[in-house]
């Protein structure tokens, strides 16, 4: 898949979003090593907890599908700013994929790349449980 095809259907999910109280809809596409691309949006919910953000949505899809090996991320928003995985996702994106590709965009579909570690400096992980 091609980064443009990638971030096409990123951008396509953004209207799929439910943000009835936050108005802030967001899109995700997640790339699997195999080349297989869940999506996810955002869904939000009166009582603010059980809401998701687009990025988990796409990676719980890809979880309960099977896939746990990811590549890179694309998160489309209609700011005028990149919209950046919060921290939750960046946390839930480390569980997986400690050197994924985040690629972010903004309303116009212009680009800033990072990689997790960029984002999620001395992140926790599974390797910390002693397991």
């Amino acid at each position: 898949m091609t980064r443009n095809e990638l971030k096409a259907i990123a951008i396509s999910m953004l209207d799929r979003a439910y943000c009835p109280y936050s108005h802030f809809p967001v899109g995700a596409a997640l790339e699997c090593s195999d080349g297989t691309v869940f999506t996810g949006c955002n869904i939000e919910n009166a009582a603010y907890s059980p809401t998701i953000c687009a990025e988990r949505t796409a990676v719980v899809k890809a979880v309960s599908e099977g896939h746990r090996d990811f590549v890179r991320i694309v998160v489309a928003g209609r700011s005028k700013d990149p919209c950046v995985p919060c921290a939750v996702c960046r946390q839930v994106l480390r569980e997986f994929a400690p050197n994924i590709e985040i690629i972010c965009l903004n309303s116009d579909g212009a680009e800033v790349v990072y990689t997790l570690p960029e984002l999620l400096p001395h992140s926790f992980g599974p390797e910390f449980l002693g397991l």
